[in-house]
């Protein structure tokens, strides 16, 4: 029930994927503790976007704890905003990531950041943004290791095809849950925003996610659920519906091993 961050570990070294707002109880709850004076239970930090949900925990961050932050070049341009030096440059490093380049942030990860269909940031729109802009703005991470396949896809807009061919190779898929309905907001009373005009795809209707991923032999994790969605509640016709389409629910805690 709290925001997505992900952490995965490799040998003994620790890769978190996004710093939630939550990052400082997410990692306290997983028993992930720093191992003497400014030490750090992990060795890196990989972010798909610059939005808040993604950005903020790396203010908790700031104990002059050893690590680095890897993102693409606009999204470390947001982190040279002041407010971000307090995040020490003498132990906290800013790796810039190319898109459909490979780089290893702990010995035996490979990661890979590719572009899906998303928009900047809520914070950054300047009137209409373009939901399905394709680009550094909004990223998805292959994560390889051990001749197994993890997708990371936090925010998405659509699936393409070239994207769905990606995931048809994946052991493991981690996708945006945002949403149950495209007017969900509306229905509950909590917005007017559809999740299309938030960068986010619906999990239901012929044009949802469970429908577009249908047949993939992938495990399926929806992630990154937003409060107003049916699918949290453990009774609801909606969670039955996803589960039976093959599709598991993240949840606070929850372990994946190969």
């Amino acid at each position: 029930m709290t925001q997505s961050s992900v952490a995965v570990t490799v040998d003994g070294h620790t890769v978190v994927l996004n710093a939630s707002p939550d990052i400082r109880a997410q990692l306290s709850a997983c028993g992930m503790a720093p191992e003497g004076l400014r030490g750090s239970p992990f060795a890196a930090v990989v972010l798909t976007n610059a939005d808040v949900d993604h950005l903020a925990g790396l203010l908790s961050l700031r104990e002059s704890s050893a690590f680095a932050i890897h993102a693409t070049p606009a999204t470390l341009a947001i982190l040279a905003q002041p407010i971000f030096r307090v995040l020490n440059p003498d132990y906290v490093a800013r790796v810039p990531i190319a898109l459909d380049q490979p780089f290893e942030p702990v010995p035996g990860l490979r990661v890979t950041a590719f572009a899906v269909p998303g928009k900047v940031a809520l914070y950054l729109e300047d009137g209409e943004p373009d939901t399905q802009l394709m680009g550094e703005q909004t990223v998805g991470l292959r994560l390889e290791s051990g001749g197994r396949r993890l997708l990371y896809i936090p925010g998405c807009a659509t699936v393409p095809d070239g994207l769905l061919a990606e995931m048809a190779a994946a052991d493991l898929i981690l996708f945006d849950g945002t949403v149950w309905q495209d007017d969900e907001m509306g229905r509950t009373g909590t917005g007017s925003k559809t999740g299309a005009r938030m960068g986010h795809m619906a999990m239901a209707g012929p044009e949802g996610s469970m429908a577009r991923l249908d047949g993939l032999t992938a495990r399926r994790v929806f992630v990154h659920i937003n409060n107003t969605n049916p699918v949290l509640q453990p009774a609801s016709p909606e969670r039955a519906e996803a589960a039976a389409a093959g599709w598991e629910i993240g949840f606070d805690g929850m372990e994946i091993t190969p």
